[in-house]
């Protein structure tokens, strides 16, 4: 007997929701080691991208270069900026336009929270100064360039709250002046910078000793901030946090994004600000109050940074796109597409406080942003990763229908959140809280420490005398 009424009732149960992570393993789909290498290919073929080589050539040059970008990201349907400044320094004796190239990506509810992902366009060889001779600068840091161009086309095809923003540096090799730039142009645009991806030299998977490594991905990040380090010092020392700057959970947040999402690469987190004794561009942003990381690869090759092309003793020396793993490249580019989504789907961290002093429990206090709930986290001071969590629903009518105008915020202002640990000591623990969204997105956690918001830190006027 046909049962009629069977197939009217299957199809009244509704598909459950993608998961978070589904999500973003179907975004991160389209990113194309295939596509990144033409992209490569054409940094390339300008010869040079030298900081100091020409502006106007159409065809040679660093004027060239981003001229060329800005075209990559109009076709994605991108609107595009070229912040500019003029600097003189060791490396660049006269006055000189810097100018860097970004696309923006506004967010639909939350466009001034801001996630931005670099990497520096230009190139150089052996002499800093040699603004002449072929400098190729595929994996440095065409690699990072292609990477920030392949992110905005993939995700130009997607819809996010929060604001997204490409951009191509110049100046790096100069002295980091295009990430100064940048950094002063989200600034002034008053920005609130959640996170910076700075990607530098992600293209290759052998080190110049012959070691390979094609499966993991340092990610350097500051411990105790630099902004603010000289006020802060004196608490910092009372209250911990030297492991808790907001670039520090930014790197905890890839290494959990990159396991979950299980495509082939671990993040190996590197606990300073970069390698040693040298810098990236993220650096600036870092100076200027907002949470940065750098992405590398695992294993450098110095025979092919900042060489001249040549070959002595059957080595090979020069930055060519031969010497490149684009499948590896591939696999970190996915990385940072998962993060920039992932960061740009879920509300910013709040900006906990802890208190307990001499007493058995812990209270957790912060100001909520609009969000669907909170997660409390701890874990314990010698910890790398948060081992324990609490959720938290905040003022529920507000935050599920508020929209961040003035008038929510002065709501929001008047709705402290206070959460209680029972038997837990604040002695022996570090706290922090992280805002998810309704779709389940959540952000990095903000430590409950001295420096540990995600926002540039302002100290507080002095106490007046009594």
């Amino acid at each position: 007997m046909r049962r009629l009424g069977l197939l009217p009732c299957l199809a009244l149960i509704a598909a459950a929701p993608a998961s978070p992570d589904a999500k973003l393993k179907e975004i991160i789909a389209p990113v194309s080691g295939a596509q990144m290498k033409r992209t490569v290919e054409k940094l390339v073929s300008f010869g040079t991208r030298h900081t100091l080589s020409s502006q106007t050539d159409p065809k040679r040059g660093i004027g060239a270069a981003l001229d060329w970008t800005q075209g990559q990201f109009k076709s994605f349907g991108l609107p595009t900026e070229r912040p500019c400044d003029t600097f003189t320094g060791t490396r660049i004796p006269t006055p000189t336009r810097i100018c860097d190239m970004i696309a923006v990506q506004r967010g639909t509810e939350r466009p001034n929270d801001v996630v931005i992902i670099t990497g520096h366009i230009d190139s150089r060889v052996t002499d800093p100064m040699n603004a002449k001779d072929d400098a190729p600068g595929a994996n440095d840091d065409g690699s990072g360039t292609a990477a920030v161009i392949e992110a905005a086309r993939v995700l130009s095809k997607h819809k996010f709250p929060g604001t997204i923003v490409y951009a191509a540096l110049s100046g790096e090799e100069q002295g980091l002046y295009g990430g100064k730039v940048l950094a002063a142009y989200s600034k002034a645009q008053g920005w609130n910078v959640v996170a910076n991806l700075n990607n530098d030299i992600i293209g290759n998977s052998c080190g110049s000793d012959g070691v390979c490594n094609d499966k993991v991905v340092r990610v350097f990040s500051e411990g105790p901030r630099w902004q603010g380090h000289e006020q802060l010092a004196k608490d910092l020392r009372s209250l911990g946090g030297e492991n808790d700057a907001p670039p520090r959970n930014i790197s905890r947040y890839l290494d959990s994004l990159a396991d979950r999402l299980n495509i082939g690469l671990d993040v190996m987190q590197v606990w300073r600000n970069d390698r040693f004794g040298r810098g990236g561009d993220h650096t600036e942003f870092l100076n200027a109050g907002y949470p940065a990381v750098r992405l590398s690869v695992a294993v450098e090759n110095y025979n092919w940074q900042h060489q001249d092309l040549r070959t002595e003793n059957g080595i090979k020396y020069g930055d060519t796109i031969e010497n490149m793993d684009f499948p590896y490249l591939e696999k970190i580019a996915k990385l940072n597409v998962a993060a920039l989504a992932a960061l740009a789907n879920a509300p910013p961290p709040p900006e906990p406080k802890v208190e307990g002093a001499v007493s058995t429990d812990t209270s957790i206090s912060f100001q909520p942003v609009p969000a669907a709930y909170f997660m409390i986290r701890w874990r314990r001071t010698d910890s790398n990763q948060w081992e324990h969590s609490q959720k938290h629903v905040g003022p529920e009518t507000i935050v599920t229908h508020c929209r961040p105008t003035p008038e929510c915020q002065a709501a929001f202002e008047k709705q402290e959140q206070r959460v209680a640990l029972p038997h837990v000591r604040v002695d022996d623990w570090v706290f922090g809280v992280s805002s998810v969204s309704k779709d389940g997105f959540e952000s990095p956690v903000a430590s409950a420490v001295p420096g540990g918001a995600f926002r540039p830190y302002v100290a507080l006027p002095p106490e007046p005398v009594k």
